[in-house]
């Protein structure tokens, strides 16, 4: 799993942010298009591309994208 594809598979969860405002470094929260809808579609995108499961906890303790790639990374170095 790459920093950047994964930065890519969550700008696609977001239908009006244009992709290029998205990369690793980037605080999410802070898109106007950030809500607990897009949290459950990050939750759902992971399960579905990684097989891991995040949980609300995981995207509350996650400031940027990375943070949330470093989270399923994590979680799939454990598995």
């Amino acid at each position: 799993m790459e920093l950047n594809d994964f930065v890519a598979l969550f700008a696609a969860q977001f239908d009006e942010t244009p992709n290029e405002q998205f990369s690793a470094g980037k605080k999410f929260r802070d898109f106007d298009e950030w809500s607990s809808l897009t949290a459950l579609s990050i939750i759902a995108m992971v399960d579905d591309e990684f097989d891991v499961q995040l949980n609300g906890d995981d995207i509350r303790n996650a400031t940027t994208i990375e943070d949330v790639f470093n989270t399923v990374k994590s979680k799939l170095d454990g598995a």
